[in-house]
């Protein structure tokens, strides 16, 4: 199958049969084009994952544009983008052409609370294989644990503190330290 039609098609299977988003999406990226296509190495998964996160946009289509570029330049990025974005479009203009309200009908909203489960065991899955991938350091593993320990104390005790503001504090301390030991190496 040629390059560009394969981008297509599996980005579109991933975006037709992957609920919960971006996060639900990178466990099913990573298995597809990691895996099974060995489009990227883990490594890129784990680099693009980070990137896809800092950027605007979802994370599931930077994903896809990431892997498309790498795969067949621009028109690849391209093509995968619309790949994961066409089912969710089709489906959501569908549901609001016909049904008005859609999850007041039972048998759909009981659905999405079994979805909303599954939904939540592929983040942490997603979760799980990033962490099992990360290169271990001093650092990273320090930085893991204060920046897991102050969501759930911001969580437990309800406190105003924005996720965004723990990455960026979390990207000073790894930029901080990556400087302090360029210059230690080029001291030496």
């Amino acid at each position: 199958m040629p390059i560009l039609l394969d981008l297509f098609l599996t980005f579109a299977k991933i975006g037709a049969f992957t609920f919960g988003g971006g996060y639900a999406m990178l466990s099913v990226i990573d298995s597809i084009c990691v895996d099974k296509k060995k489009w990227i190495t883990h490594d890129e998964m784990m680099d693009v994952t980070v990137i896809a996160e800092s950027t605007p946009g979802p994370i599931s289509v930077n994903c896809a544009t990431f892997v498309g570029f790498k795969q067949a330049g621009w028109l690849g990025g391209i093509l995968a983008t619309l790949g994961v974005l066409l089912p969710s479009f089709v489906v959501i203009y569908i549901i609001s052409m016909f049904l008005d309200n859609f999850l007041e009908i039972a048998v759909i909203a009981n659905a999405f609370k079994g979805i909303k489960i599954g939904v939540g065991i592929l983040i942490v899955d997603a979760g799980i294989t990033m962490l099992q991938k990360m290169k271990k350091s001093a650092l990273g593993v320090t930085i893991l644990v204060c920046s897991v320990i102050v969501m759930l104390l911001v969580d437990i005790f309800s406190l105003s503190f924005s996720s965004i503001s723990l990455m960026l504090i979390a990207a000073s301390v790894g930029f901080v330290s990556f400087l302090l030991g360029r210059k230690a190496g080029a001291a030496k």
